[in-house]
């Protein structure tokens, strides 16, 4: 199933764990902040001032790499 900006952070790196680095290089902490509990993925990078379509299309190609 493909990452959309509606899931949960948590969720995502749980199912993911090849995305931890790639919030890590959009500079969201995300997996080890309490608001990743609660805050979906588009949440979390309007907070940080983020691009929400390169950050999910980036998620997606870390998550499905081959």
């Amino acid at each position: 199933m493909q990452i959309t900006k509606e899931m949960s952070i948590i969720e995502v790196v749980q199912s993911h764990p090849a995305t931890i680095e790639v919030f890590r290089n959009y500079g969201m902490g995300c997996f080890g902040c309490a608001a990743a509990r609660y805050e979906n993925i588009e949440q979390g990078a309007s907070a940080h001032g983020v691009d929400i379509e390169a950050l999910v299309a980036d998620l997606n190609k870390a998550a499905f790499a081959k």
